[in-house]
Order: C-alpha cells, then structure tokens, then sequence
C-alpha cells in the first residue's frame, strides 16, 4: 500500500531514532512489511483548485531505525491508499485548515478529520459522562466557586491546550481561588472544563487504549512527578505497567464502539480510579515502547494489521 503519514513538525525535525514516538513504530512496521510510506506536516498540505497536495518525503528504514529523504516529492493525496492524520494538538487554527484541505481528498483517513474536528478531547468526553468524574463546563467565576464549595477540591483544564499544560488544583479555601479563575476563564470569558479532583492521581493515570470496537488489554500508568500532581514528562521513570480490570473493560469497550462508531478507531483514554478524564484522539500515545518491554509484546503489529484492514474499506 501507499500510506502518508500527516506528523507533527517538531516529529519532522527529529524524525530518525525517536522510539519515544507512536509514530515511529507504526512507519517502521508499514515499512517492514513492504508498504509505501511518505510523511508530511499540516503546512505541507495544499489545494490545486479541488484537487487536494501534498509536499511529501519518502522515509525507508536502515539498521532498525527509519528515516526520510531530504528530496521532497509533490503528490495528490488520492494517490493514497491511506492517510494516517496524527499531528500533535493544539487544534488551532492552523490544525482545522488542515482538515479542511483533507475534505477535498477521497481516501480512507485515521483518524476521520471530520471526527477530530468536531471533538474536543476534553469536553467531548462527557459523551461518557456515566465514567467521569463530577464536572461542569463554564466561564462563570460563581458557577466554579459554588462546584468548589460542593466538592471542596476540584480540577480546572483549558480546552485547546495539551500535554497537561494549564491544568491547575484548587482546593476550598485556597487564598488563590479568585485569581486562578479569573486567570483560567480569562476574566470570565473562556469555557473551562471543571472536574471534581480524584485524591488516587497520586497513583498516576492510567492510558487505555482503543483500536476500533476494542480495548487493548495492555496499558500503562503514568505516573506524577515530584514538582506537579500530574504526569508531566515522557521518561521510562514516570512510565510503568498497568493492569485494566474487568470493569474498565466491559466499560471502556462501550466508549471504543461509540467512538468508533464516529470515526475515532484510535484513541487513548486518560483514567483515574476507573474514571475518565480525558479522550485523546488526535495522535494518541499508544506508549509503544513501554508496553513492549512491560508485557514482552509487539503491540504495533497488532495495531498495523488492523489500521491495514481499515484501508481496505470502501471511502464514501
């Protein structure tokens, strides 16, 4: 097959050796196995009148790592076979433009642009709100303070921020509470997500992972670092195996066929004590390398051979 992979730019500068990266395992497979795969970014995405381009480059694999050719080569993205859309968010301005040029291609797509475009990894997770914690969306400074006072300890995230940036604790009585909301709805004009904070984060948060109807019983937990509450940095310190209950399964399956469903046949759930706080579905971190050295797997097989029979689908 001819596959292109849409990467993150910082990917693309630090393409070759970066075992860290999803990305890195699914193009070394495809390669492997004898497929075509070029990469490019959201910038390198273009429309010649209806028809939609791409400035690609053509990656191969060399003593077990993989890199790219330096040439770019100009290509229509129907020449594909299929699309892998994984940057990494925000999705910004810049992201949506690029699946707005995807709505011009006419090949299977995964994650469906549409999809991710119509879900914000935060607040969409209340399409789940039977395994989430306690939550509001709001940009009232009273709605937020009177959700403070029922749960005396809450969580507040931005919408269109990642990596567990601006996520801030606040607890009933903090001398900072009026500042940190104002700051974090912007004087009461932004939306937040408000959930009711789980004392078990100390513990770390575990990453379930779906792959269409299914959830992958492998999964890892990530673990806080001593200066945050949060799991904050991608360190085989902070990174180690997770077990996922019966329960977490027969739920969480329930999540993976409705997102599915929607077009979303990857995402990685962001747990606490059986709680979900958050869906990743742009460019989940499956923590390929991690699961392979905790539970002696090549998990990536599993997720390529099924990414490939998705290609095979008939498109529209």
């Amino acid at each position: 097959m001819d596959i292109l992979f849409v990467i993150d730019k910082i990917e693309l500068k630090y393409f070759e050796f970066n075992n860290l990266v999803t990305n890195f395992w699914f193009i070394k497979e495809f390669l492997e196995r004898g497929n075509t795969v070029h990469i490019t970014t959201n910038n390198r995405l273009y429309l010649r009148g209806t028809t939609a381009w791409a400035t690609v480059y053509n990656s191969y694999t060399e003593n077990g790592n993989i890199f790219y050719k330096k040439e770019s080569l100009e290509q229509k993205i129907d020449n594909y076979d299929l699309v892998m859309f994984r940057p990494d968010p925000p999705v910004d301005n810049d992201y949506i433009n690029a699946t707005y040029i995807l709505d011009f291609a006419n090949t299977k797509i995964i994650n469906d642009h549409h999809a991710i475009r119509n879900f914000n990894e935060k607040l969409h997770a209340i399409l789940f709100s039977e395994y989430m914690p306690e939550h509001m969306v709001t940009a009232s400074r009273d709605k937020i303070e009177e959700f403070l006072a029922e749960q005396k300890e809450i969580i507040l995230k931005p919408l269109n921020k990642c990596f567990g940036s601006g996520v801030m604790y606040l607890h009933q009585g903090d001398p900072n509470t009026r500042s940190i909301i104002n700051g974090m709805t912007n004087d009461e004009n932004s939306v937040v997500m408000v959930q009711k904070f789980i004392p078990a984060v100390k513990y770390g948060d575990k990453r379930v992972l779906t792959l269409g109807d299914t959830v992958l019983d492998e999964c890892v937990i990530k673990l806080p670092t001593s200066d945050d509450f949060k799991f904050n940095t991608h360190n085989d310190n902070f990174v180690k195996k997770g077990i996922l209950s019966d329960t977490e399964k027969e739920n969480f399956t329930q999540v993976a066929k409705k997102l599915n469903k929607m077009g979303i046949c990857m995402a990685g759930l962001d747990v606490i004590d059986g709680q979900i706080i958050e869906i990743n579905v742009t460019s989940p971190c499956y923590f390929i390398k991690e699961i392979n050295n905790n539970f002696c797997t090549n998990i990536e097989k599993k997720v390529c051979d099924y990414i490939l029979s998705q290609a095979n689908i008939k498109v529209g």
